[in-house]
């Protein structure tokens, strides 16, 4: 199936039957508080599995996936999932490492906004989109191969748009990050690491 850009594919509380392979094209996920505010969760682009605990545990939606541009999906039922897993249980070591790296990211997130002042969460932000849309360039250079804006940048790392500015400003000066054609590119990944370590 294909979905054009903000497309809402399911939101938190639908019913889980089943989950989403991303194969072109890139979705978020976010949960909405009551007073409408977005906290964005992630990030995903072609490879990843967007709602796969609705395949493990059966239950409602936990967030908000919507499509950011136009996308290329494959979807695969519960019930479906269920039978080709009872016949084939490796399948199931598979799930288990896309839930235990989203329930890592999730742990970061947590202890980035408790214990991280802001430079250190946003580089930890820049990291993880790195870690799906990035690009390898010479001299070990990371290429943020998804068009991001600042406010997207500080939606993830719980900030003001302002002060992530600021922050990304420093960094520019700085040679630690740099913009190529709309791109962040992450010129110095290790400043970046070390500002996101606890």
């Amino acid at each position: 199936m294909t979905v054009s850009a903000g497309t809402i594919l399911f939101e938190s509380g639908d019913p889980g039957n089943g989950c989403y392979f991303i194969q072109e094209g890139s979705m978020k996920v976010f949960m909405l508080s009551a007073d409408g505010d977005e906290q964005l969760l992630a990030v995903l682009g072609a490879g990843d599995v967007v709602g796969e605990l609705a395949l493990l545990d059966g239950r409602s939606r936990s967030a908000t996936v919507s499509a950011l541009k136009e996308s290329k999906l494959a979807f695969l039922e519960k019930a479906t999932f269920d039978r080709f897993a009872d016949e084939n249980p490796a399948v199931y070591r598979h799930m288990l490492k896309i839930v235990g790296k989203r329930l890592r990211h999730a742990n970061d997130a947590l202890a980035a906004r408790s214990f991280l002042p802001l430079p250190g969460r946003v580089a930890q932000a820049l990291l993880q989109l790195a870690e799906t849309f990035g690009k390898p360039l010479d001299g070990g250079r990371i290429l943020v191969h998804y068009k991001l804006s600042q406010a997207d940048i500080a939606n993830m790392a719980g900030a003001a748009r302002e002060n992530v500015s600021r922050v990304l400003n420093g960094w520019k000066r700085e040679g630690v990050v740099t913009r190529i054609s709309g791109y962040y590119c992450i010129e110095k990944p290790q400043t970046l690491e070390a500002a996101a370590s606890l």
